[in-house]
């Protein structure tokens, strides 16, 4: 039997994946970004963001593409191409959702340091997919964090009861240090997103 590779078949999409994402979809382009934003020598505590992406009715989308952005340990912003050579952190990555069986996103990296006295450790998020004429942008903060947190001026204009919708959990149990951080894209547990 054989086996075709999808087309573009959408007003919006799929082109973000196959475009963004070729290798993941096993095409035969290089990827520009990997799901890796440093390398295993970078300075830091290295972790993973584990994922899904959900849509209004609850179900996993298989084609979004995320996009994360981050400070270093240390809360410095890599600037120059030397910079990223020498200490093997990208400060960007790109991760598609469909080529994982649970149609996750994982992206490893280093645990970001507060960028200011008023910024906790925050990875900067945004979410393209089908039927998505404008992305979204989302911020994920993490569970261990709470001092941090709550000096925190972007999440400090998050309503109280919406916080949570940005806060990573970290995984229990594992060897790893995994923090688990869903996208909810409507319904009642929709994540928070910003207006850019």
């Amino acid at each position: 039997m054989t086996i075709y590779k999808q087309t573009p078949s959408q007003t919006v999409g799929p082109y973000f994946a196959y475009g963004l994402c070729p290798e993941q979809y096993s095409f035969d382009l290089k990827s520009l970004f990997t799901p890796s934003i440093a390398d295993r020598e970078s300075a830091g505590q290295h972790i993973s963001i584990v994922g899904q992406v959900f849509d209004g009715e609850e179900k996993v989308v298989g084609d979004a593409v995320i996009e994360m952005a981050q400070a270093d340990s240390t809360g410095r912003y890599v600037s120059t191409l030397a910079e990223t050579r020498e200490s093997g952190f990208r400060g960007f990555a790109r991760v598609g959702t469909g080529t994982d069986p649970e149609l996750r996103f994982v992206v490893d990296t280093v645990k970001p340091g507060g960028t200011a006295d008023d910024s906790a450790p925050h990875i900067d998020v945004i979410v393209l997919m089908r039927g998505m004429l404008l992305h979204a942008y989302t911020r994920i903060y993490f569970d261990d964090e709470t001092e941090a947190n709550a000096r925190d001026s972007v999440l400090a204009l998050v309503p109280a009861e919406r916080r949570g919708t940005l806060i990573a959990r970290r995984e229990a149990g594992t060897s790893n240090t995994i923090y688990r951080f869903d996208i909810h894209l409507q319904g009642p547990k929709e994540t928070v997103f910003f207006d850019l």
